[in-house]
């Protein structure tokens, strides 16, 4: 399986190193991450904003480490709110945030971490949106939850994500399946131990429907995070089982990835948010996104062949 080995080299330097430097990387890089500054997306949210879909914004670069670059990836979000603000798509627009970012693996990490996140989640609520907290390894989840928690106080809106490949998820999911909650569900795109998680595709996937009906059957709000053309009829069937209209739940797919995919389903009136990330430090983001799916490496390898 190149799943795991890919994952595993997202977390390597010198691979780094490696995959930046090739010729052809940029060009492939693209197709994922549409630019790596607020100017060069803000044409992405307008297009995606006028063809009817919706977006959540992610910043890349979680792999920091100093508090100095927690607060500069706190500003990079606020710097991102205040020009939806101008261009009026607030309510068009969430952000999606990775606490590792935030400061979460440093010392004193979940208190940082919380501290940094704070400013912008009330940033977000202030026009009109809210933020979601993404999943990373298993390691961090119960800091992220208790975050989470803690901002709902306030911002009861405040979302996070679950991952289907792990152990703990269904029990994750009753919990959360609450009124006014917002919950996204995805498989997983880290290398976990197969003492925590699921490690073969149809166990993940049997996993997902399994949760992903907790959530249709519960009493939140559910995002469904997946691109499997199965999974998405599911998800529509387990829905009108559930008795919920059309705005009771969304779809969530990354940018670059099946985009007929997101018109058709906007076009039947579905909610459809498209998960669009820019930034610099693009390397760890653009590696999962390689390992999630065989098709995504091909494109890679060929385009290399053939362009570097």
């Amino acid at each position: 399986m190149l799943g795991p080995v890919i994952l595993a080299a997202s977390r390597s330097d010198k691979m780094r190193r490696l995959v930046s430097a090739a010729p052809v990387t940029k060009q492939v890089v693209d197709r994922f991450i549409p630019g790596e500054t607020v100017d060069a997306v803000v044409p992405i949210v307008q297009e995606a904003v006028a063809s009817g879909l919706e977006l959540t914004m992610d910043v890349v670069g979680e792999d920091i480490t100093t508090p100095e670059q927690a607060a500069a990836a706190r500003d990079a979000y606020l710097e991102l709110i205040d020009r939806l603000k101008v261009l009026g798509h607030g309510t068009k627009a969430e952000m999606s945030v990775k606490l590792s970012m935030f400061g979460q693996a440093l010392e004193g990490g979940h208190e940082l971490a919380l501290a940094n996140v704070r400013p912008v989640v009330e940033a977000a609520a202030a026009i009109g949106t809210t933020v979601t907290l993404d999943a990373e390894d298993h390691t961090t989840l119960d800091s992220m939850f208790a975050i989470h928690e803690e901002l709902r106080k306030d911002f009861p809106q405040t979302g996070c994500v679950i991952q289907s490949y792990l152990f703990r998820t269904e029990d994750d999911a009753r919990r959360l399946a609450a009124a006014g909650s917002r919950v996204r569900l995805v498989k997983g795109a880290y290398k976990e131990p197969a003492s925590v998680a699921y490690q073969d595709k149809a166990d993940i996937d049997k996993a997902y429907v399994r949760v992903l009906r907790i959530l249709m059957e519960g009493d939140g709000y559910p995002m469904v995070g997946s691109h499997d053309p199965r999974l998405v009829a599911i998800a529509q069937e387990l829905a009108h089982r559930a008795g919920r209209k059309l705005d009771d739940y969304e779809f969530q797919m990354l940018f670059g990835i099946r985009s007929d995919e997101h018109h058709r389903l906007a076009a039947e009136g579905h909610r459809m948010r498209v998960y669009t990330a820019y930034g610099t430090d693009w390397y760890g983001y653009f590696m999962r996104r390689l390992a999630e799916k065989p098709a995504n490496l091909l494109f890679f390898f060929r385009s290399m062949l053939t362009k570097g």
